[in-house]
């Protein structure tokens, strides 16, 4: 299983329209595709159409807006599945450029915009890891950092203990059986 290492653009021109598109990791549990739409829109306010497609964890979605069904939003989602793409939301934005390109046209062109995005990316793969909540007394704060040292801390909330929320590989887990802590769910790293 595989995503992007970082959000990528590109542009290519069919028969005067221009398709800008844009492609985000989306590893983080707050995922919205709202989220990205608005910043896409905003860069681009005059565009007659944002179509996408996205995959992230279980959930798989296409959108047309407003192109005819089933000519944008299928064709960028079947080029990330072909892919074997993952945890990506891929945005595709559209300027009319005075010539209708039919149906297949359509098709052809958003999958050709996803394509040619995906083929500048940086590939990463994606490993199978745990989400963990940890919670520690303030003398083993030193220990229990020099062991994350590797891993993604996402938060410490220091309170009467502290607590940590952090992502480490799954072979990881063995570190920690000297710390009390809980597997809030399995993740992708």
């Amino acid at each position: 299983m595989k995503t992007i290492k970082s959000p990528v653009q590109s542009e290519i021109i069919i028969k005067n329209s221009r398709f800008i598109t844009y492609l985000f990791p989306i590893l983080d549990e707050y995922f919205n595709v709202n989220y990205y739409l608005n910043l896409v829109k905003k860069d681009h306010p005059k565009a007659t159409h944002y179509c996408y497609g996205y995959i992230y964890q279980d959930q798989v979605k296409a959108f047309d807006d407003n192109e005819p069904s089933g000519t944008a939003g299928i064709p960028i989602l079947s080029v990330l599945q072909k892919g074997e793409y993952s945890f990506i939301l891929a945005i595709v934005v559209r300027y009319f450029g005075g010539i209708k390109l039919g149906a297949g046209g359509l098709v052809r062109a958003y999958s050709k915009a996803c394509k040619t995005a995906l083929d500048i990316a940086q590939e990463k793969e994606l490993i199978k890891g745990w989400l963990l909540e940890i919670k520690i007394p303030y003398d083993q704060q030193k220990d229990l950092d020099y062991l994350l040292k590797d891993s993604k801390v996402l938060s410490k909330d220091f309170q009467e203990m502290i607590t940590y929320r952090v992502r480490i590989k799954k072979e990881q887990l063995d570190q920690f059986s000297s710390y009390s802590y809980q597997i809030i769910r399995e993740e992708y790293l």
